[in-house]
């Protein structure tokens, strides 16, 4: 996410075999991204990704890392049955929504009271979580739901995923890439999606520029 409020996809990248994805990697691929022009990061928003929240750290100091809230409500689904799914959604919520950590911690001790004793997994995930997700609350409602919303990463992903399933089979990574090059041009040709995010942009980019002490500002000097 841009200063200007758009979504960009800044590169495409094949972890290495034997190198996985640990902090070496990323810190290569953030500081391509740094060379590239990228001036500064304010939030990072990942989930279970080894290595990266100290890549981060050395490339943007100042960067904030917050751990996926959708991810981490639907890893707590893995632990249970679904039909408590909706209930547990349901009685999670006024954690995430709370004002402050303080009332947050009131609500996830009501949360575990009701469902330690059949879902205790849930419990030390959420709490094992918990350094990861409390960035979260120190922000206003405008730039939670940025942060928050994972619609259009899961859109990308389905995509991929299809053109991926599509071909099949790839005889080099170059043509694997390129497949999902093609795949990533696709989604929005007109432009129109684009338009109707920035449009909703300037409530966001107002909180974010107090928030951060205008170091958004900085960024377009």
């Amino acid at each position: 996410m841009t200063v200007d409020g758009t979504r960009e996809i800044l590169g495409l990248w094949a972890g290495e075999h034997g190198d996985g994805e640990g902090a070496k990697y990323w810190l290569r691929v953030l500081t391509e991204i740094k060379n590239r022009g990228v001036a500064d990061c304010c939030i990072l928003v990942c989930d279970g990704l080894k290595g990266l929240p100290d890549a981060v750290g050395a490339v943007w100091p100042q960067t904030v890392v917050q751990t996926c809230i959708v991810h981490l409500l639907r890893n707590s689904f893995r632990y249970a049955s679904r039909k408590d799914w909706s209930q547990i959604a349901k009685d999670l919520k006024p954690v995430y929504t709370a004002p402050g950590e303080a009332a947050a911690l009131d609500r996830f001790a009501e949360f575990s009271g009701k469902w330690e004793k059949r879902y205790p997994a849930i419990i030390g995930l959420r709490t094992s979580a918990w350094a990861a997700f409390v960035p979260f609350l120190q922000f206003d409602n405008e730039i939670r739901t940025v942060i928050c919303t994972t619609n259009a990463i899961e859109s990308i992903n389905a995509r991929i995923r299809r053109a991926v399933n599509a071909r099949g089979h790839f005889p080099t990574e170059q043509s694997a890439l390129k497949c999902i090059y093609l795949a990533i041009m696709s989604l929005d040709p007109t432009g129109k999606g684009r338009k109707r995010w920035s449009n909703r942009w300037k409530a966001a980019l107002n909180a974010f520029e107090i928030t951060f002490d205008g170091r958004l500002s900085a960024g377009r000097s």
